[in-house]
């Protein structure tokens, strides 16, 4: 974070204040010794946010599936070299080729052919753990509590993993929502704990990608301050999630899989 000089205004004039803003630097993920994909990110958390990348891209089903991740020969901390084991990489094949190494959860899907194809490659997440509505409650005020990059520049995104009795697993925060769900979903996968999951807590509105990668690490519980968009809904039925909103007043609206909150 740096501390910039800047003018705020209001009704009785104006004046200089310092405010301190979120860094944002590229990050180059390669696999196997090509690029594939560059995404803009807070600086931080570089292993786990390509480890969780990796898991919603499809490229890893688990940590196994990783021969080595680490940083490039030179230690820079914005490249990140991931290295498939033989077998997972025959097995990834297709995507490894994918035409200049298009990223399945970028920010920007379009076309509807891609979208069937993402669909495709999804299966119906299969845990259905119940939670009591007065926890959900709590969920994003814990997020609250834990966002310091978010207190301190109003500018970063956050999201939050929990088990099934709402005990905090893992947290990131970054300037991009997918990659704040990468870093806290890759902290698990890197240390084996992604299993003891069930509650994804965004800070974000609920978009078709989060929900995407949620699904592929087999979390069946959404919550998020926002809405989630139409397509996000769609896919979150189809995947058997349980998509909610807990926005500001009290109200909780649930969008999907409302048998797995108990009121």
């Amino acid at each position: 974070m740096k501390s910039y000089k800047v003018i705020r205004c209001d009704r009785e004039g104006c004046r200089e204040v310092s405010h301190e803003l979120i860094g944002e630097e590229p990050l180059s993920i390669r696999v196997d010794g090509n690029p594939y994909s560059v995404v803009m990110r807070t600086p931080g958390d570089e292993l786990a946010h390509v480890a969780g990348f990796c898991l919603g891209e499809g490229l890893v089903d688990g940590f196994e599936d990783f021969a080595t991740i680490g940083y490039c020969k030179d230690m820079d901390p914005n490249v990140v070299d991931v290295r498939l084991t033989p077998e997972r990489r025959e097995e990834v094949r297709d995507l490894l080729e994918r035409r200049g190494f298009i990223s399945q959860t970028s920010c920007g899907i379009c076309g509807k052919e891609l979208v069937e194809e993402l669909r495709q490659k999804l299966t119906p997440v299969e845990n259905n753990v119940q939670l009591g509505i007065g926890g959900i409650f709590g969920c994003t005020d814990k997020l609250l509590d834990h966002q310091v990059h978010y207190k301190r520049t109003r500018g970063a995104h956050a999201a939050m993993v929990l088990d099934p009795n709402l005990a905090l697993l893992s947290f990131a925060e970054d300037v991009g929502r997918h990659n704040a769900l990468d870093k806290a979903i890759g902290k698990l996968l890197l240390v084996g704990e992604l299993d003891k999951a069930a509650v994804v807590v965004l800070s974000s509105r609920i978009s078709y990608e989060l929900v995407q990668k949620t699904a592929r690490a087999g979390l069946p519980i959404i919550v998020s301050k926002s809405r989630p968009t139409a397509l996000a809904v769609d896919l979150g039925k189809e995947l058997n999630m349980t998509l909610a909103c807990n926005a500001r007043g009290g109200e909780l609206t649930i969008y999907s899989g409302e048998e797995r909150v108990v009121r």
